[in-house]
C-alpha cells in the first residue's frame, strides 16, 4: 500500500473515529467506501479491526448508560446471522464486492433519513440485530440499523449500546472470516498502523461529545455517506 493511501485512511479513520465517539455511529458508514475506492481488498476486514478499539473505548466511558436488555437481544440476533454475512462474501464476486459494499452503505443511509421515529420492542431489537449481523460482515457496515433503534433515545444511551453491540459482534465476524479461510493476519496489518489515528479521533471525541449537537452530526454521517456509497457504485 502506497504511502499516499495510507494518509488518506489515517485522515478518514480519525475523522470517523471523531464522528462516532461523539454521536455514536458513523465509523463505518465514512471509512467502508472510502476503504472501497481507494482498495476494495480492505473491506470487510480493515473495517472491522480497526472498530473494535475504538468501541471498547466508548463502551468503557459510557458503561453507566449501557441498555443491557436491548443489547442482549441485539446481540443474540446479530450473533445467528453473522453466518449469513459470511454466506454473501462467498456468493458475491471479489469484483462486485465494491458495488455491494456502495449499494449496502447507500440503502443503510437512505433508511435512516427517512424510516419514522418509533417506540423499540423486543422484535425490533432482533431485526437490528439480524441486519446488522449480515451486512457488517459482509461489508463492514452495520451501524445504521442499531441507530435506527436507538435515535431517539439519550445520547449517551446510543453511544454505549451501540458501541458494545459492536464489539461482541465484531469479534465475532472476524473470528468467522478467520475461520473459513476469507481473512488472512496479514490483513490485518493496516489496521494496527493506523491504531494512533483512530485513538487520536476518539481522544477528541472524549472532548466535544457533550456539547455536539448529535442531529446534525447524524445528518452529515448520513449525507457523507450517501455521496461515497454512490461513487462507489458508479466505480465498480
Amino acid at each position: 500500500m502506497s504511502t499516499q493511501i495510507l494518509a488518506v485512511l489515517a485522515v478518514t479513520v480519525a475523522l470517523a473515529a471523531f464522528v462516532q465517539g461523539s454521536s455514536g455511529l458513523g465509523f463505518a458508514l465514512i471509512v467502508a467506501p472510502v476503504a472501497g475506492i481507494l482498495d476494495p481488498g480492505l473491506v470487510p476486514v480493515f473495517v472491522l479491526a480497526s472498530m473494535i478499539p475504538l468501541n471498547l473505548y466508548v463502551a468503557w466511558r459510557e458503561r453507566s448508560s449501557l441498555d443491557l436488555r436491548g443489547a442482549g437481544w441485539i446481540t443474540g440476533a446479530r450473533l445467528a446471522a453473522t453466518p449469513a454475512g459470511l454466506a454473501v462474501l462467498w456468493l458475491i464476486p471479489e469484483r462486485s464486492l465494491g458495488l455491494f459494499v456502495g449499494g449496502a452503505t447507500v440503502l443503510a443511509a437512505v433508511a435512516s433519513l427517512t424510516v419514522p421515529a418509533f417506540t423499540p420492542g423486543r422484535a425490533a431489537y432482533v431485526g437490528a440485530g439480524a441486519v446488522t449481523g449480515l451486512t457488517e460482515t459482509a461489508t463492514g457496515v452495520g451501524g445504521p440499523p442499531l441507530a435506527l433503534v436507538y435515535q431517539h433515545r439519550p445520547p449517551a444511551e446510543l453511544r454505549s449500546t451501540v458501541a458494545a453491540c459492536f464489539l461482541i459482534g465484531e469479534v465475532a465476524s472476524l473470528a468467522l472470516l478467520f475461520a473459513t479461510g476469507k481473512a488472512e493476519v496479514t490483513e490485518l496489518g493496516e489496521a494496527v498502523a493506523l491504531l494512533p489515528a483512530i485513538a487520536a479521533g476518539a481522544w477528541l471525541s472524549r472532548l466535544v461529545h457533550h456539547r455536539l449537537d448529535a442531529r446534525r452530526m447524524r445528518l452529515f454521517v448520513l449525507v457523507f455517506a450517501l455521496v461515497s456509497g454512490l461513487v462507489l457504485m458508479l466505480r465498480a
